[in-house]
């Protein structure tokens, strides 16, 4: 854009100065055209021939003819003079432009590209030169076709500046494609190599973390080691200060296993000189899986236990309410006569007294009454049969006393 512009200035002052020397060339033909001086003369000779000879003094009037003629001569070399004067500002103003456009393209251009613009500015230095020479030379016509030739150089010139600029343009375009080309190539390698670095540390990450955890689980392996128990059963003789706490963590055997392998209880003191046995590591094995297996069965023995204690509670609490609900229904039909419950007969009284204590801890009401075929132990009285075959059932469901064979009978 500056280009253009200054090109447009340049050509503005060239038509200026071309018009401005076509007028000082033309005043300059006017100024020196002799008609006056033919006029002059012609009206000398007329008046000559017309009138009467003069007094004038001939030298006089050539005398003032030349002086005329020099000052004539004088102007025109001034008129010249400043022509020149304006052809070489206008030379100098054209010459700078053409510097500025020049340096601002330098370095876009290629030398021979630069050539050229020498080439053309000189010649049209010398095609202006020879145009100021022919306008004070020269006529109208000639100012007219050196005018023209200014104008179709300085379309010429102004055709190629624009070429140039485009030149320039292009080039600056591939060399910013290329360097964006070459940015985004630089840009591929370096994540390459980022993606490279980062997978080869993921890789070293994963081999240091490989082989911490074979370290790890080689010294976890050793220590396991360590604390296993001997691999043959060996003799111990007990020291002062030992325990079977102690031996058992000497030796990385189980307290249980240690005094289940001497055939005593893990609490059991030892004597100062006794001789232990110390399992080996299959016998403790062993030990363990047998003690497991005890555990298991003891477990199993009182989830029954458990299971029938409860089932016992509440066949209990069931024959307590019949009971409860017995009595009741015998109280409002006011049954006739006691009944008893008869849990057990006894040879003699004292076999006798000692069921009845049994069942008295039970929490019940017992008496014996002595028969012809042993002592009695029963439990009441209670008054009606049907609470007295309650008291039965809750008797054979009782677990305190253990026993099945009560069965009722009329006490009286």
């Amino acid at each position: 854009m500056n280009f253009s512009r200054q090109a447009l200035l340049g050509i503005g002052m060239i038509i200026g100065g071309s018009v401005m020397l076509y007028a000082m060339v033309q005043q300059i033909g006017d100024n020196s055209q002799p008609a006056p001086t033919s006029a002059m003369v012609e009206s000398s000779s007329t008046e000559q021939t017309t009138q009467p000879p003069l007094t004038t003094d001939i030298e006089t009037e050539k005398r003032i003819l030349a002086q005329k003629q020099k000052e004539r001569a004088a102007r025109v070399a001034e008129q010249e003079r400043r022509a020149q004067q304006f052809l070489i500002e206008q030379e100098a103003a054209e010459a700078e432009a053409l510097a500025k456009a020049r340096a601002e393209s330098q370095q876009y251009i290629t030398n021979t590209t630069a050539a050229d613009d020498s080439d053309s500015a000189a010649a049209k230095k010398k095609d202006d030169t020879a145009s100021a020479t022919a306008s004070l030379e020269g006529t109208e016509s000639s100012e007219s076709a050196d005018s023209n030739t200014a104008q179709a150089t300085a379309a010429e010139k102004l055709k190629t500046a624009q070429q140039q600029e485009a030149k320039r343009q292009a080039a600056l375009k591939e060399k910013q494609a290329a360097k964006e080309l070459a940015q985004r190539q630089q840009q591929a390698e370096q994540a390459k190599q980022q993606a490279e670095a980062k997978r080869q540390a993921e890789a070293e990450r994963q081999a240091a973390e490989q082989a911490a955890a074979k370290k790890q689980a080689a010294e976890k392996a050793a220590e396991a080691a360590k604390k296993e128990p001997p691999k043959s059963p060996t003799d111990y003789e007990v020291k002062r200060g030992d325990g079977l706490i102690k031996l058992a963590r000497q030796y990385n055997v189980p307290v249980e296993a240690l005094a289940q392998a001497n055939n005593m209880s893990p609490s059991t003191s030892l004597q100062l000189g006794q001789t232990l046995t110390i399992p080996s590591r299959k016998q403790v094995q062993r030990l363990e899986r047998e003690a497991a297996a005890a555990e298991k069965a003891r477990e199993a023995q009182r989830k029954k236990e458990e299971a029938l204690a409860k089932k016992s509670a509440e066949a209990k609490r069931d024959a307590q309410q019949k009971l409860r609900d017995a009595r009741q229904q015998v109280k409002e039909t006011d049954a006739k006569g006691s009944f008893g419950v008869q849990v057990a007969l006894a040879n003699d009284q004292a076999k006798a007294d000692e069921l009845a204590k049994k069942f008295q801890a039970a929490g019940y009401q017992v008496k014996t009454s002595p028969t012809s075929r042993g002592v009695r132990v029963i439990v009441g009285p209670e008054r009606g049969k049907v609470a007295a075959l309650a008291l039965k059932d809750k008797i054979n469901s009782d677990p305190k006393v253990n026993t099945t064979s009560a069965w009722v009978l009329y006490w009286r």
